[in-house]
């Protein structure tokens, strides 16, 4: 196939955003803007630092989440995490820190920053179905080893090709970390029903029948087709690419809560008010290595 008629047949980047920024952070999507679009995939957040910089993102405090998933990915450099139930170990690039907070947790601090001099990482919230929005918490934690690679692409979530990742997350959901190399080309073919795709760019450039760069999401136009990719430069570039059949529910959002109903977001929310109360009285949980572990 040549280059136009790719052009003609692959799905189209319909909207375009750089996002907020807020020092080293940048909301690139949240549940009351292009998360209505995009659900499961409600919040996208890009975090690149520096130096010092680095530090200011692990004063983050801790902080509640019911009725989502949290999932945790880094193009660039490495978090260590060290929790009773998993074991210590490193994510770095490949790897992934998947959180379901269903009923509800407090979290924030269960990663701490490796001895990197950059680091560059995606945080993602899905949406979870109702049989799973208050139900029971889980934390995941693999090692880039763990996690299988398809050509180009880490298979964060879900599964590609005959490629599944070991992440317990909700069926109709594909989450991947990818490197085109310069001057590479790759097609990704979304499963069936998988109507929702977007990108995000960590580093680099990509053609999708138009011009994106670092810090940039784009939305691809809703449907079935192919989703055709390029990397015109002389560096890598980075980024993540999610596909999904699309949530069928309405958001009820919280603070840090993201339900199906008023139900369901009002239980999550009383259940983050309960947890509060036991995590004053279990005093100081910091691990010898500094992480402090999700309380649920």
């Amino acid at each position: 196939m040549n280059t136009s008629n790719r052009a003609l047949s692959a799905r189209p980047v319909i909207h375009v955003t750089e996002g907020h920024s807020h020092g080293p952070i940048t909301r690139l999507m949240s549940p009351s803007d292009l998360g209505q679009i995009l659900k499961p995939f409600v919040f996208l957040d890009l975090f690149k630092a520096h130096g010092a910089n680095i530090q200011a993102l692990g004063s983050m405090p801790l902080h509640p989440h019911s009725g989502l998933a949290t999932v945790t990915v880094l193009p660039e450099g490495s978090m260590r995490f060290d929790v009773p139930e998993s074991g210590a170990g490193t994510i770095s690039y490949g790897g992934v820190e998947w959180m379901k907070a269903a009923a509800g947790v407090w979290h924030g601090k269960e990663m701490i920053v490796e001895n990197v001099p950059r680091l560059t990482g995606f945080q993602l919230w899905l949406a979870l179905p109702p049989e799973l929005e208050n139900g029971q918490p889980e934390s995941q934690y693999f090692e880039a080893k763990s996690i299988p690679e398809n050509g180009p692409a880490r298979v964060i979530i879900g599964e590609y090709q005959g490629s599944r990742s070991p992440v317990n997350a909700p069926a109709g959901i594909n989450y991947l970390l990818v490197t085109l190399k310069a001057g590479e080309h790759w097609i990704y073919q979304p499963p069936s029903g998988h109507s929702l795709a977007w990108l995000a760019i960590a580093k680099g450039q990509l053609g999708a029948g138009i011009a994106l760069h670092a810090g940039e999401m784009a939305t691809f136009a809703a449907g079935s087709a192919a989703i055709d990719l390029e990397n015109p430069s002389d560096e890598d570039a980075v980024f993540v690419l999610g596909s999904a059949v699309p949530h069928p529910h309405p958001l009820h959002l919280g603070s840090y809560s993201v339900h199906s109903s008023a139900a369901a977001l009002e239980k999550g929310e009383q259940r983050i008010a309960e947890l509060a109360r036991t995590l004053r009285q279990a005093g100081d949980r910091r691990t010898a290595s500094g992480t402090i572990p999700v309380w649920r």
